[in-house]
């Protein structure tokens, strides 16, 4: 087995989608929360790793994983480790909810007020560009030219990171205005924008 990323963009083609519920938009109105929504993981389709998913393999993961979701066990990190453990120190983020759509895995993440959570934060309101990055473990065959992940399969979490590998693959924020964020920068714009609110916070 090895340790299998992949990169998605939450929300579907670049534009938000209202999937708040009338709860969360109150939450981001009065509670100062910062929701994200859309698109997190793909079946049956080969993506920008060259790996394809069945939807038997991700409709048994999306079930599985909703019990962390439902016991608020969800975490996710602000760029990628080489790890397979969820590491507590640099989360960023929580899974609230997950769902099949089709094809599709949807979901929704609520940003946390931790370390990496307040720089997830900053960098959503700078209108940097995120992507989503699910993080499992899993043996890979090749097949025809496509290689095929293996049904032993097991999703850990989903990671936000800076510069996905998937042309496009960015998260807009559906918060404050519940709103898109517009131009997607180039990823050296991206990292140099990481880097100097990095900075800033280590010092």
């Amino acid at each position: 087995m090895k340790l299998l990323r992949e990169y998605y963009e939450l929300c579907d083609g670049g534009i938000c989608q209202d999937l708040l519920t009338e709860e969360e938009k109150r939450r981001i109105a009065e509670e100062d929360v910062t929701i994200l929504s859309g698109v997190m993981q793909c079946a049956d389709k080969k993506n920008g790793n060259g790996r394809l998913y069945t939807q038997n393999i991700l409709e048994r993961e999306v079930k599985s994983y909703n019990e962390a979701v439902k016991g608020r066990r969800a975490l996710g990190e602000l760029d990628h480790p080489e790890s397979s453990v969820v590491n507590l120190s640099r989360c960023s983020h929580i899974v609230t909810e997950i769902w099949m759509d089709g094809p599709k895995v949807m979901g929704k993440i609520e940003v946390l007020k931790t370390p990496c959570g307040s720089i997830l934060e900053s960098l959503i309101k700078a209108g940097v560009p995120c992507g989503i990055s699910s993080r499992g473990m899993g043996s890979i065959r090749e097949e025809n030219g496509t290689t095929m992940v293996e049904d032993d399969f097991q999703l850990i979490c989903f990671d936000i990171v800076s510069d996905p590998s998937t042309p496009g693959a960015f998260m807009m924020s559906e918060a404050r205005d519940i709103g898109s964020i517009a131009a997607v920068p180039k990823a050296a714009r991206i990292n140099q924008t990481l880097d100097s609110i990095l900075y800033k916070f280590q010092k």
